[in-house]
């Protein structure tokens, strides 16, 4: 069973989630990660080793403890997830605001045409995406030891906090 968490509204300040342990797993490799295009909020599947990726990364994760997993709703955070889910017999609970950044017009072409601090025509901003990130963050509960799977750009995000 899959729960979907509501959109938050909440201010981006300290989230409890990172005052506390948790787990991060990005997914696995798409077709656009192999051939170098961007992803972004488009719905990509894992294709083949992504799925790989993601049944052993699950297997790695057995005996880690982890409680409680969170996830993009994005298929390919999504199918990673559920592996980890079904070694775990845990459920899978859909943050939406952890989805990957949109990058517009930028979406299914070649990560090269990306400019560091330019927000393509239809993408979102890097401020909005952190302000989103942060407030997808928000919702996760805190447990014993949560694993978010996301996006690189959600790890980018943490890394940055």
């Amino acid at each position: 069973m899959t729960d979907y968490a509501p959109e938050s509204t909440a201010p981006q300040s300290a989230a409890p989630l990172l005052a506390a342990p948790f787990c991060f797993l990005r997914h696995g490799e798409t077709e656009n990660n192999r051939l170098g295009l961007v992803a972004g909020a488009s719905n990509v599947p894992l294709n083949a080793t992504g799925l790989a990726q993601a049944r052993a990364a699950a297997q790695k994760l057995a005996h880690s403890g982890i409680d409680a997993i969170w996830c993009s709703p994005l298929q390919r955070a999504h199918d990673t997830a559920a592996c980890a889910a079904a070694v775990l017999g845990l459920d899978v609970t859909i943050v939406p605001d952890l989805a990957e950044r949109s990058w517009g017009e930028l979406e299914g072409r070649p990560r090269e045409l990306r400019v560091r601090g330019v927000t393509p025509p239809g993408g979102e901003s890097l401020e909005k995406f952190r302000a989103r990130t942060l407030a997808g963050l928000q919702q996760i509960r805190t447990s014993h030891l949560p694993l978010i799977v996301a996006h690189s750009g959600t790890f980018r995000i943490l890394s940055d906090w």
